[in-house]
């Protein structure tokens, strides 16, 4: 069953989606995707996923210098 993780990101500029794509594809691998709606003002991040917790995305973003926090 495929979830949806929704995150508040501080990520603002299309480079920096660029940047962090690789690291993101890796981690959802085939079973599932992501996207950043930099339109809003949360700059929010969604993830589908299968298996993967909020606690591992937030990890990878602050690990790459971003603030992420997962709304509930």
């Amino acid at each position: 069953m495929m979830t949806v993780l929704v995150f508040k990101t501080s990520v603002k500029r299309k480079d920096e989606v660029k940047q962090l794509r690789p690291t993101l594809n890796k981690l959802v691998d085939n079973n599932g995707s992501w996207n950043f709606d930099l339109e809003d003002c949360d700059n929010i991040l969604r993830v589908e996923t299968q298996g993967l917790e909020a606690p591992t995305i937030t990890s990878l973003l602050q690990n790459n210098g971003y603030k992420c926090e997962e709304l509930e």
